[in-house]
């Protein structure tokens, strides 16, 4: 109940586009719930119409196999779960490119978008010459969600010059790294393992991939510098930085609640200039990573990146 009082508190504040998955437990169902309950406030033009980006991610185990029927049958559950006779956009992820399957179920995705059950297609955690082959097949993708921060700017390697050649933007995860690029954490010694959520598990390892704690707590420092500034939070500077990035279509805040509601709203209030950026440039030039293409680090089950993932959640 709760939950949906703040999503209507968003959406009325003109937050109207909402990230989620087939496999994030509960949430498309929950969105469908939300629907439902203000039906006659979006039929009367009460509340905006809204977008939902979800997800299509196959288990790791299925993609040996993986039918056409498959792809079908998950597409079918996110729109009963979502109450909607067409998904604004899914968003394939692909575990393991061993599995060569990825291409072939990028076109049964194509296939579902010209019966009209999927609006668009985009792509998430696809590395630069993956996306080529999906696209040389003929499926159109129209956006591609990456993790993409101030700590991890890994895409802008190769990935940036094919999406600017195919117009493909970015919807970027992972831009205040689980909150550790906040204000909560600027002078806060290391915190100690295990951490509370995997999130912060993730991210923490990016700050080693970064260079190490220490440097990090430079980069708050610099960060807060320029947040003073313009008189905002930690938060919305690294923020408006990936914002103001090329090809970056939006950053994905992760809100728990609608006490986040004041501090995105600060997001439209300012830019930051180029001595804003330079002063930023000073610390992530001494960086050393992460490095390689994207998402690789993560791809690897047997790394410490790889390791914390969960691979089979349609099975749960």
């Amino acid at each position: 109940q709760v939950a949906l009082e703040d999503m209507y508190k968003f959406v009325k504040a003109g937050i109207t586009t909402f990230d989620c998955a087939d496999i994030y437990t509960g949430v498309e169902t929950l969105i469908g719930k939300f629907r439902t309950k203000y039906q006659d406030a979006f039929r009367a033009g009460d509340l905006p119409p809204i977008q939902v980006h979800t997800k299509y991610v196959p288990d790791y185990n299925a993609l040996a196999t993986l039918k056409k029927e498959d792809v079908v049958n998950i597409i079918d559950r996110s729109l009963k779960r979502l109450q909607v006779e067409q998904l604004d956009l899914v968003q394939f992820s692909w575990w393991d490119y061993q599995f060569p399957r990825y291409i072939e179920t990028a076109v049964h995705l194509s296939e579902l978008q010209k019966s009209g059950k999927i609006k668009y297609i985009g792509v998430t955690n696809f590395d630069t010459q993956r996306i080529q082959e999906i696209l040389d097949v003929g499926v159109e993708i129209t956006t591609n969600q990456v993790q993409y921060s101030v700590l991890d700017r890994r895409v802008e390697a190769n990935m940036t010059a094919l999406a600017q050649k195919h117009n493909i933007p970015y919807l970027c995860y992972g831009t205040v790294a689980g909150g550790f690029l906040s204000d909560r954490y600027l002078g806060m010694p290391d915190p100690k393992q295990p951490l509370e959520n995997r999130s912060l598990t993730k991210y923490r390892l990016i700050i080693d991939e970064f260079g190490s704690y220490d440097l990090f707590q430079e980069l708050l420092q610099t960060l807060r510098k320029v947040a003073d500034k313009h008189e905002v939070g930690i938060a919305e500077i690294a923020s408006k930085y990936i914002l103001q990035k090329p090809m970056v279509g939006a950053v994905i805040v992760g809100a728990r609640n609608s006490k986040h509601l004041s501090s995105l709203q600060k997001l439209d209030s300012f830019n930051l200039d180029e001595n804003d950026l330079n002063t930023i440039s000073e610390i992530t030039n001494r960086s050393k990573g992460p490095k390689g293409p994207f998402y690789e680090l993560e791809r690897d089950k047997t790394g410490k990146h790889g390791s914390i993932m969960k691979y089979n959640l349609n099975e749960t």
